[in-house]
């Protein structure tokens, strides 16, 4: 077991956050690829480059129902022309039309020779066989031209692109029916600690029930992975590393809660030692909550495990600083971070000078200036789960003593949902 101190500026006992995450991403790889079929992609990670085999459109054509013509016979404003043909969607015409001619035709339907615009149905009067348009058309007008959405040879995806229900149909329109993607990491969540229970009955002196682990797996299916439980293992050496090797064999990432701190049975941090003797990491990171963390990289395979801090909210912030971000890497995601911006605080914020960046659940929203406003911080402390349940977004405040009201903290978006469109 490594234990890193940091190599900048801060308590020599801590390591900074930034450089806690690059030791965890850095280490980090993604998944193998699958083939999948085109009709099962929606919202996977591409693992291939994709560029277009054909022009979409491949041929010209009109973009509304109307009348084909040529647009110097309309430059007086005043045209009326002899419908000589009708083409449908699907179909041709042999026809090359003459200047005095129109053809009536139909959207998407090819343009026929000798035309090169298009009166829509709606501004042209028919007469029997003649049509009157009574406006001037320029070369062009609802016309698609060739390779006008994509052209042949253009890229339209790279790895880590997601696809998304647009983009299963730009796949299929180039007769693409199977594609390498990254599959959904599957995660094992283990919760560790004789004291925590899971049952829904009445609590023994000193027990706690389990909220740990279904927060983790709520999470983790959030972030765009397969979450399976693991159930719980107790305070001792051999079970937390017996149920960590196991995962570590069936899955693609394992998180754990509890047993990295100082105490005298936080084992979580010794099984990742036994497990993986010069690819584990003790650490205390620079940040509030969530300082004690534990990170391996296990078997042939280079499994990440995750040993996170057993308070709750601990738990949720180095979440959201170091699990979720390695997960979308394993994911193959090429975007890891979650929206972040500059809000201005509603009111004043203080904090404590420790030599640590503070994460402080917070509710965000738009306000009449068109900013993000912070407008509630939570109560402050590393147990009080249900204090932070409602927030949106995390505040990262750095080491001052006090953020005055309209100074400006970043913040990272929880849910954007909550946070609503900008007035």
């Amino acid at each position: 077991m490594t234990t890193r101190r940091s190599s900048s500026s801060g308590p020599s006992d801590m390591m900074d956050l930034a450089e806690a995450r690059e030791l965890v991403l850095s280490r980090v790889r993604p998944v193998e690829p699958a083939t999948l079929p085109v009709a099962q992609v929606r919202g996977r990670v591409v693992a291939q480059r994709v560029v277009a085999r054909e022009n979409i459109p491949g041929f010209v054509n009109s973009s509304m129902d109307g009348f084909a013509v040529r647009a110097s016979d309309t430059l007086g404003g005043a045209a009326r022309l002899r419908v000589v043909d009708a083409v449908l969607a699907g179909a041709t015409s042999s026809l090359v039309v003459e200047s005095g001619q129109a053809v009536r035709i139909m959207t998407g339907a090819p343009l026929p020779a000798g035309t090169d615009a298009v009166c829509m149905v709606e501004e042209a009067l028919l007469e029997g066989t003649e049509v009157t348009i009574n406006r001037v058309l320029q070369p062009g007008d609802y016309v698609r031209q060739i390779g006008d959405d994509t052209r042949e040879g253009q890229e339209l995806f790279v790895p880590g692109d997601v696809v998304s229900a647009s983009g299963v149909g730009v796949l299929a329109g180039q007769g693409v029916t199977s594609l390498e993607v990254y599959p959904r990491p599957r995660v094992g969540v283990l919760s560790t600690g004789d004291e925590v229970v899971d049952h829904g009955g009445p609590l023994a002196a000193g027990q706690i029930r389990d909220l740990n682990r279904p927060m983790l797996l709520a999470l983790i299916e959030e972030s765009g992975c397969v979450a399976v439980d693991l159930g719980l293992a107790r305070d001792t050496r051999e079970e937390i590393t017996r149920a960590i090797s196991l995962a570590v064999g069936d899955f693609d990432a394992v998180v754990t809660t509890g047993g990295v701190s100082v105490g005298d049975v936080d084992f979580v941090k010794v099984a990742l030692a036994d497990l993986a003797p010069d690819a584990a990491f003790s650490l205390r990171v620079a940040m509030k909550p969530g300082k004690p963390f534990a990170f391996a990289v296990v078997g042939p395979r280079a499994v990440p495990v995750f040993g996170l801090p057993g308070n709750p909210v601990s738990t949720r912030v180095s979440f959201e600083m170091f699990v979720r971000p390695a997960l979308r890497r394993r994911a193959g995601y090429a975007t890891l971070e979650r929206l972040s911006f500059h809000a201005v605080l509603d009111e004043p914020l203080e904090r404590a000078l420790d030599g640590k960046v503070h994460l402080l659940h917070v509710s965000v929203a738009w306000g009449v200036d068109g900013r993000p406003h912070v407008l509630d911080i939570a109560r402050r402390d590393s147990h009080l789960l249900h204090a932070v349940s409602r927030a949106n977004a995390l505040a990262v405040v750095p080491e001052v003593g006090r953020l005055e009201t309209g100074s400006t903290v970043r913040v990272i978006v929880l849910d954007t949902d909550s946070v609503g469109a900008t007035p």
